[in-house]
């Protein structure tokens, strides 16, 4: 018998949480979010609890679970948009269409119970956070900010009525070209900075750049990605929870910031340090052993994933995000232990960061997606 639940109490919560983790066990693609992180969402404080309503079910077959979703009503993204839509994120189920066909049932009903006319995802809380549905490249590891599924998923939700809204791709980067393309870039770089009278931000440390640079940042942030996909407003709690997830991995090492002659911020790009090698396998709990292995691929990271990248409006048609190519291209060519940079997700139709990848040697290796359903009664 297949029965489905609303998640509300402890056992319930921990079954949802450890679901993912059981289902891939063993699976060296797959990358765990971090438990204690994920545990927050259920708590009366959680950051996104003022401008989210949220829902989580689990699937059950004959007692054994089977399967879980979570929907999410971002209303701020709605306010802003003019929009009526849930989003389902968290999304796992064992290969049984039945299975997945109950638990999009529970999250429809309560969107439509809600006022929503609209399914689409897999989108989280913002885009902070993992979203997209893995279409392309099941054999690649994923990097600690991506979303991992197994193949059948697609075929699940395309059979429940979904359909595409919109791609991301991802990319591996592994430095210039050639030499000439390097140099003629630098020279390219030279010619805008003295044009519009820029230069690199400068710190001695994660701490240091943080104090100087972060207000600048977000408010770049918020003003660069205001019509992209799903993105939301920045609050202030999610720029705290973004201190406090990344202020350990964040270094002047793998970060560009580009200032005007006023000190304002016109465009930045954020690297981490892979910590996937460290994280695979451990279910995503900080055991004294994972923490070493964190720290060891912080110290000496093997691979670099770019986080985020802003670039003020004003300058968007200037070339200065070669600014940040050419930043990457050292960073790989001065650290020879790199074996690439992982772009993460760009979406498809976000042609100001993807034509900066034009300059590399580079391979497409996974596609993301984002589905969506209309609702109704």
């Amino acid at each position: 018998m297949l029965e489905v639940k609303e998640v509300v109490t402890a056992k319930q919560q921990k079954e949802f949480l450890n679901f993912a983790l059981d289902l891939y066990q063993g699976n060296g693609c797959y990358v765990p979010p971090l438990y204690g992180d994920e545990k927050k969402m259920f708590r009366e404080d959680y950051v996104y609890r003022g401008s989210c309503d949220s829902v989580f079910f689990n699937a059950y077959e004959d007692g054994v679970m089977v399967g879980r979703i979570q929907g999410i009503i971002q209303k701020d993204a709605n306010a802003k948009n003019g929009e009526k839509r849930c989003r389902f994120c968290r999304f796992d189920a064992i290969d049984k269409v039945e299975v997945s066909r109950a638990l999009f049932a529970a999250v429809e009903k309560w969107a439509l119970e809600k006022g929503m006319d609209t399914l689409v995802g897999p989108l989280n809380y913002s885009d902070l956070e993992r979203e997209g549905m893995l279409v392309e490249g099941f054999d690649q590891p994923s990097t600690f900010e991506q979303n991992y599924n197994f193949s059948y998923y697609k075929d699940h939700v395309e059979a429940l009525g979904f359909k595409k809204e919109i791609d991301w791709t991802v990319s591996r980067l592994y430095g210039a070209r050639d030499a000439e393309t390097l140099e003629e870039l630098e020279q390219l770089v030279n010619f805008i900075f003295k044009r519009y009278k820029l230069h690199y931000g400068t710190a001695k440390n994660g701490r240091q750049l943080l104090k100087k640079y972060a207000d600048g940042m977000f408010d770049l942030i918020d003003r660069s990605y205001e019509g992209l996909y799903g993105t939301v407003p920045f609050t202030p709690g999610m720029r705290k929870l973004v201190l406090d997830n990344f202020s350990l991995v964040i270094s002047p090492k793998y970060t560009a910031v580009i200032l005007d002659e006023n000190e304002k911020i016109v465009c930045f790009g954020l690297a981490f340090p892979s910590l996937s090698r460290a994280l695979v396998g451990t279910r995503g709990k900080l055991m004294p052993s994972t923490l070493l292995n964190l720290l060891a691929c912080i110290k000496n990271p093997d691979i670099l994933d770019l986080c985020l990248v802003g670039v003020d409006p004003e300058y968007l048609n200037r070339g200065i995000s070669g600014a940040l190519s050419l930043a990457i291209m050292k960073m790989l060519r001065d650290n020879p232990r790199l074996r690439w940079a992982d772009t993460n997700l760009n979406l498809e139709d976000n042609y100001a960061i993807l034509n900066q990848w034009h300059r590399f040697k580079r391979e497409e290796c996974k596609r993301f997606r984002s589905y969506v359903k209309k609702l109704s009664f």
